[in-house]
């Protein structure tokens, strides 16, 4: 019953609501911001290098792994999979253009995390969206929903994708038995899980920082093995993309498994461009000027989609193994890859998938935990955080065992409740990073290395980093 219910609400908030509301906004502020995600790219990369201005915060290198490591997980797998086995090849054209369209929105909620953002009694930085809520709407009612559906989808939804995802993965194996290897994988996820998430946010951005880069350049040098033994298979490759995306009796004829529905699901699922994530890392990072991590949020949707789901739809598309309804997920990913590595690929997929995914699990917990210091209204009590983490250890565990389609329905609905707080409110201050861009451009172009004082834009609310 449950399952029905989560998917018909999944696919009416896609259909009627979110694809006008993402597309919107991210034409909205790719307008609005002159086309930041493209004129201000190799920027981005500059400013990813730079050390650290604030030595209590961590750096925007930093910030970009913890973003990152939420972004980068199952859904640039098991996702992207799932995609191309329900809406055809055309999907990851679809996915393109929201990551394109989105990392505008991006630029814009990161910025206003950096503006907005708090001083901790440390001297760290913190905030995110149930910050800028308060900070200019002044409607903390609103910031705490916003602050207890992050908690929800980020510690349950997606974490429970992750956890499935890793389970599903072992179905290849001989061993596998349905009623206790998920159990079983579930309980020791959960323990190597719980280690991590005692050690607090500084740990987690340590952990990320080293796997993050090194998981998703192994990664990408496999896939772009299978696409070169399988070159002749590319031109046809490309063409099915373009030509699945506009099949417009595909479309009408069943928009909730078109290439439009499942490149908008999936391409949000993996960027997470303007759900209000993000921002959450992005306000803990010392920089000498909000948008310096604007554009570093921006980059990490290129990185994750651009890159890295790209990646992944070349090498299934490429492998000669035709996506079908039936292998969507997991299994269509390591038939796809033991055709080109052969048993080697299997093992591979599923090392690469419990990277991704494990980091996935600890970034997520870092944005849940921010949404529970929010509610609080301060550095949550000891045992009020012990129980949040044996909580989300415990929903860990749950997540391995669950079925496939319900995992993915809680978790595309949770995150689409997110975004329909987020992007209204984003759209509505935006000014204040409109104009942060140009006060930083400016400087930029006097020769500077851009420092933001709140009074250079006229900011009329009193922010703890900016006076």
């Amino acid at each position: 019953m449950y399952g029905k219910v989560i998917g018909r609400l999944s696919n009416w908030m896609y259909s009627y609501i979110l694809i006008i509301l993402l597309v919107g906004a991210g034409i909205y502020f790719t307008i609005k911001t002159k086309g930041i995600q493209f004129r201000a790219l190799k920027e981005a990369i500059k400013v990813v290098m730079e050390p650290k201005d604030d030595e209590k915060s961590i750096s925007s290198f930093q910030a970009l792994m913890v973003s990152t490591a939420s972004r980068v997980g199952t859904g640039n797998i098991a996702g992207i999979s799932t995609a191309l086995c329900i809406g055809g090849a055309g999907a990851m054209f679809w996915m393109w253009l929201i990551a394109l369209l989105g990392s505008a929105s991006a630029f814009i909620e990161s910025t206003l995390a950096q503006i907005y953002k708090r001083k901790a009694a440390d001297g760290s930085s913190y905030g995110g969206p149930a910050y800028y809520i308060q900070a200019v709407l002044k409607k903390r009612w609103l910031g705490v929903l916003f602050a207890a559906v992050l908690i929800v989808t980020y510690m349950g939804g997606f974490n429970m994708v992750a956890a499935f995802n890793i389970s599903d993965s072992f179905r290849r194996y001989d061993f596998y038995q349905p009623g206790t290897t998920p159990l079983v994988i579930g309980m020791i996820l959960a323990v190597v899980f719980g280690i991590c998430i005692f050690g607090g946010s500084k740990r987690i951005s340590k952990i990320t920082e080293v796997l993050v880069p090194l998981m998703g350049i192994f990664y990408i040098g496999v896939s772009l093995f299978i696409v070169i033994t399988h070159l002749n298979l590319l031109p046809g490759v490309i063409a099915s993309i373009f030509k699945g995306a506009f099949d417009i009796s595909a479309i009408f004829g069943g928009f909730a498994g078109s290439a439009i529905m499942q490149g908008i699901k999936r391409g949000l699922f993996s960027n997470e461009a303007g759900v209000g994530s993000a921002p959450n890392a992005a306000a803990s990072a010392g920089v000498s000027h909000p948008v310096k991590q604007g554009l570093v949020q921006m980059l990490s949707v290129y990185i994750d989609t651009i890159v890295i789901c790209s990646a992944t739809g070349f090498m299934l598309l490429c492998s000669g193994v035709i996506p079908e309804e039936g292998i969507a997920g997991m299994p269509y990913v390591q038939e796809a890859v033991a055709g080109s590595l052969g048993s080697a690929g299997s093992v591979f997929i599923t090392v690469a998938l419990f990277l991704f995914a494990f980091t996935t699990l600890i970034g997520n917990f870092y944005y849940a935990e921010m949404g529970l210091r929010y509610i609080c209204d301060k550095t949550p009590k000891k045992l009020i955080m012990n129980i949040f983490r044996i909580a989300a250890a415990l929903i860990v565990c749950l997540g391995a065992t669950m079925d496939f389609s319900v995992v993915w329905d809680t978790a595309d609905v949770l995150m689409g409740l997110m975004a329909l707080i987020n992007l209204p409110v984003i759209v509505l201050l935006a000014k204040p990073a409109i104009r942060c861009m140009q006060d930083y451009f400016k400087q930029k172009k006097a020769g500077k290395n851009p420092v933001f004082k709140a009074k250079d834009i006229n900011l009329e609310t009193k922010t703890d980093f900016w006076n």
